[in-house]
């Protein structure tokens, strides 16, 4: 039974060590240059925001920079403009893609509109219109591909989600490590699903940058990998 122990804690441990021995700078190249790059240049009126509703800003751009790098990635690579119309006037089971710069789809968007209420309060500053507010389905839609064009208003569903991750699944007591894979991996999986869940989500590799199937990552990896380098050159 010892031995048995032993080898999983040895293998748990090999796994960790594997996983962030991965130089994701170097792996991503130019896409993670240019998502740094971006980093930089909007951290003076990110960085407010977040402060404003009580949030870490490096926990909070580690949950997105991973798509920050795939967006650079993929940028002049795909037309979207077929799938808006498609999301728009038939739903999100027609077309469910990715948008902006932190790569959101309306499907989140949808549920961040729905559960935000009972997270934001009026000194947020961040409200949020659902579908009783217009009068077609369709201006609805257009709204949310609308708030997924604008890094702005990307940066509002970001402090939605984080929030409604606190309420939900406690994440502020977790460490700080914890809680940065926790996120990561809700903001990529899907935060309408259990906590066991997500969880069980977070070693698991699914992330790249490219349209074709090529090696997989750890989302929550990437995360990770960013949050250390920017807390090192602090």
């Amino acid at each position: 039974m010892r031995i048995v122990f032993v080898f999983f804690l040895f293998t748990g441990l090999l796994k960790s060590v594997w996983s962030q021995s991965i130089n994701y700078q170097d792996l991503f190249g130019d896409d993670w240059k240019k998502a740094v790059t971006f980093e930089k240049e909007n951290r003076r009126w990110i960085e407010p925001l977040l402060a404003r509703n009580h949030i870490s800003y490096p926990l909070a751009i580690s949950i997105v920079f991973p798509e920050l790098v795939r967006y650079s990635a993929l940028r002049d690579k795909m037309e979207i403009t077929l799938l808006k119309a498609l999301y728009v006037n038939l739903g999100e089971d027609y077309a469910n893609f990715s948008i902006g710069q932190f790569q959101m789809k309306p499907s989140f968007a949808e549920i961040i509109r729905e559960k935000a209420s009972t997270v934001l309060g009026r000194r947020s500053g961040i409200t949020f219109k659902n579908i009783p507010d217009f009068d077609d389905i369709k201006d609805f839609r257009k709204s949310i591909v609308e708030d997924l064009e604008d890094t702005k208003s990307q940066i509002n569903y970001l402090i939605a989600f984080i929030k409604i991750c606190e309420k939900n699944f406690n994440t502020k007591q977790k460490d700080e490590l914890s809680e940065i894979k926790f996120l990561a991996t809700a903001y990529n999986f899907g935060i309408n699903k259990k906590a066991s869940e997500i969880e069980s989500m977070i070693d698991k590799k699914f992330f790249n940058t490219k349209l074709f199937k090529t090696e997989n990552y750890s989302y929550a990896d990437v995360s990770l990998f960013w949050y250390k380098q920017y807390i090192s050159d602090i």
